[in-house]
């Protein structure tokens, strides 16, 4: 298969476009390289794909209509994963227009490629974020999601609606994945284990919100990256659901799945397990719940065990002791 992989420079980007080309597959890389956060870690994460005979690197804007239209035609890619956005709840409160620019821009711009270019199947990034103060545990896609609370959130909701619209109009297969708390070696700076694990080892406080009292379906990049590639493979159909279940639609090839571990882990446990593995204790700052954020995520993931044998396996104890070994190895103990 030929497959277009936008973020192919980002944290489960990168490591999509390795498994695609490990199994045979051709990948077109898309990736700004944007200075949302160090660059060199994207680069150091692209070198270790770059130089691979089946990949091709695009570095261009999501956002540029004429560029991205190009990149379509081409290649004229069979498949397309999705995965560059502006990510993180706490920097759409600063920076709004990077959101517009990069998930609804860049986002329609994907669409319109899979539109003319015949794609066979176009699997996107959403977001747990989009259930906002949703208090019914855990979350199902059988749920409505109509009041976001951040505007990070507010887009991937935007791109579900309308990647719909497009399978409807033009009946190409498309499938949403609410991920959740994904982590893991070569992970997002910005991302709370990789923030925690920076201060503690450098005897630093960590801020921890809502007082800790938290919880989240924390699950590892390898966990995530398998359910990703078992989606595109598996297209959908027309379903039979409509307005009695949100997640599909009897007009469009279209679902909607959440990805993610499906037990929920408190955060003081996380730290606790990430305490263990550095061997050092931290230094909590304790501060009340930040705009945006939610206190608890959990991830019913029923129907994509269904609908693929998705199985996350890696636990946290697991998870977390490769992240700080890939840690101190990249950046040094």
């Amino acid at each position: 298969m030929k497959v277009l992989v936008t973020g192919s420079a980002g944290f489960i980007g990168n490591r999509v476009s390795e498994r695609l080309l490990e199994r045979g597959d051709e990948v077109i890389g898309l990736d700004i390289m944007s200075p949302y956060y160090d660059v060199k870690l994207k680069e150091a994460r692209l070198a270790k794909i770059i130089d691979h005979e089946n990949f091709t690197e695009a570095r261009i804007d999501l956002a540029d209509r004429e560029a991205v239209a190009k990149l379509f035609e081409d290649h004229k890619p069979d498949g397309v994963i999705n995965l560059a956005a502006q990510a993180g709840v706490r920097h759409s409160l600063e920076a709004p227009i990077d959101y517009v620019d990069s998930n609804l821009y860049g986002f329609v711009n994907i669409l319109e490629g899979c539109r003319n270019t015949n794609v066979k199947h176009l699997v996107y990034a959403s977001s747990s974020s989009v259930y906002g103060t949703n208090d019914k545990m855990p979350f199902s896609t059988h749920d409505k999601v109509d009041h976001p609370i951040s505007l990070y959130a507010a887009t991937k909701r935007a791109n579900e609606l309308m990647a719909h619209t497009y399978s409807h109009l033009f009946q190409f297969p498309s499938t949403g994945l609410r991920f959740f708390t994904v982590y893991g070696p070569w992970g997002r700076p910005d991302m709370a284990l990789f923030l925690f694990t920076k201060a503690i080892m450098e005897g630093k406080t960590i801020d921890v919100f809502n007082n800790g009292e938290m919880s989240r379906s924390f699950t590892y990049i390898d966990d995530i990256v398998e359910g990703v590639i078992r989606t595109l493979d598996a297209p959908p159909s027309l379903q039979v659901g409509g307005e009695k279940d949100p997640a599909s639609s009897h007009t469009a090839p279209f679902r909607i799945f959440n990805i993610g571990s499906d037990t929920a882990v408190g955060l003081m446990r996380y730290i606790e397990v990430l305490e263990e593995n550095l061997g050092r204790k931290a230094k909590k700052n304790m501060l009340p719940m930040q705009p945006g954020d939610v206190a608890s995520t959990w991830a019913d993931v029923n129907d994509l065990r269904d609908a693929v044998g998705y199985q996350p396996t890696t636990t946290v104890e697991d998870g977390v002791k490769k992240f700080v070994e890939w840690y101190k190895d990249y950046y040094g103990d």
